[in-house]
């Protein structure tokens, strides 16, 4: 999954998706990165670390990264956590976007109504909470509909 910078929305879904593969026996390679690279180097915010760790899922040795081009030789599929976010894919990509490969996070769960996945970013940790059972939900869903594949998923 990709955000903006890596830090808060990404890291959960990270966390959340890779945690619910294995538990589902599946070998994915789960991974995720952000668009602005402000972030580069540096571990999820301390309210996804924190949200993540109440629901039993430890992200605090996640490092942010910039998402690339190359991603979409490295992965099958990539999920945007919002439009803009998706918006910057195209343009870091250029020629080698794949629109194949990409898709909105929460199409998963809600086909054809280009949600977003909410910003906590500048919010209160109740907004980290709330945006930690969207992306449990969503990856849920992504579990059931994709269990029989062996792709590579970039969150």
């Amino acid at each position: 999954m990709v955000c903006l910078g890596n830090i808060c929305r990404s890291p959960l879904a990270e966390g959340i998706l890779q945690d619910m593969a294995i538990k589902a026996g599946l070998n994915w390679l789960v991974d995720s990165a952000g668009t602005n690279g402000y972030h580069t180097g540096e571990p999820p915010h301390h309210l996804s670390i924190k949200v993540a760790a109440k629901n039993g899922i430890d992200i605090s040795k996640q490092i942010s990264r910039k998402f690339t081009s190359a991603d979409f030789d490295m992965f099958d599929i990539i999920y945007a956590m919002a439009e803009d976010v998706l918006d910057d894919m195209k343009r870091i990509a250029g020629n080698n976007f794949d629109s194949a490969k990409v898709r909105l996070f929460l199409d998963e769960s809600f086909p054809g109504q280009q949600r977003d996945v909410p910003d906590p970013w500048y919010g209160p940790e109740k907004g980290y909470h709330e945006v930690y059972e969207i992306i449990n939900n969503n990856c849920s869903n992504i579990i059931k509909k994709h269990k029989t594949n062996h792709l590579l998923y970039s969150v």
